[in-house]
């Protein structure tokens, strides 16, 4: 996996360079804005950007702003956004959208878990953080009418989980877990799909519709 970095903390931008190439990863280029990033996708081709959401000269919303653009032009490109805080004004737009990951940076920490989630978003897939699902979900409409556990269940299939990595993590059958989602996709009038990814995105769009 190539990949560019954009983050204007020092430390933070090479210790993510370092995490990445100790993983096997070629980190292709490193910035400290997003000011050059676009001209560095043209120039490197790479299958992965993460970048910070907020960035110098504002600190605001430049990152979520670049994400934005990055997507439209370059829209088979993966994009991972990381945010110190749950922040989903400015790209609530882009959960639907494939190949694109919103973690907050303490999930760098957990290194495992973090590559994995930015090599499913390199190859397509979402990586949503649960901090930020929680929010997404609220309590509206149709998901109000979920069970504690299909809830559960929903927010690990929007982080971009399989059913075979949700029995993992909750310690359940898979069979167990392939009932619940099926119960779920049908109480939220959602067509039951075999492609995990289109499940997602659309599980993803009914939780942006209801936010």
């Amino acid at each position: 996996m190539r990949v560019v970095i954009v983050e204007d903390q020092v430390l933070l931008r090479e210790g993510l360079a370092r995490l990445f190439a100790d993983g096997g990863h070629e980190v292709v280029e490193t910035l400290g804005d997003a000011g050059e990033l676009l001209s560095a996708v043209s120039a490197f081709g790479p299958d992965l950007v993460v970048l910070d959401i907020r960035m110098p000269p504002t600190f605001t919303d430049e990152g979520a702003r670049a994400a934005c653009s990055l997507k439209r032009t370059h829209p088979a490109l993966g994009v991972l956004v990381l945010s110190q805080h749950v922040e989903t004004t400015h790209v609530a737009g882009l959960i639907t959208v494939g190949g694109f990951g919103y973690l907050l940076k303490d999930r760098v920490l957990d290194v495992a878990d973090f590559l994995a989630a930015a090599d499913r978003v390199a190859r397509g897939g979402s990586a949503l953080d649960p901090q930020v699902v929680a929010r997404l979900l609220g309590s509206h409409g149709p998901l109000a009418t979920l069970s504690e556990r299909e809830r559960t269940v929903l927010e690990h299939m929007a982080q971009g989980l399989t059913n075979t990595g949700i029995a993992k993590r909750l310690q359940l059958s898979e069979r167990t877990v392939e009932a619940h989602v099926r119960h779920l996709l049908m109480k939220l009038d959602l067509p039951s799909d075999e492609d995990g990814h289109r499940r997602v995105l659309a599980v993803l769009a009914l939780l942006n519709a209801t936010r």
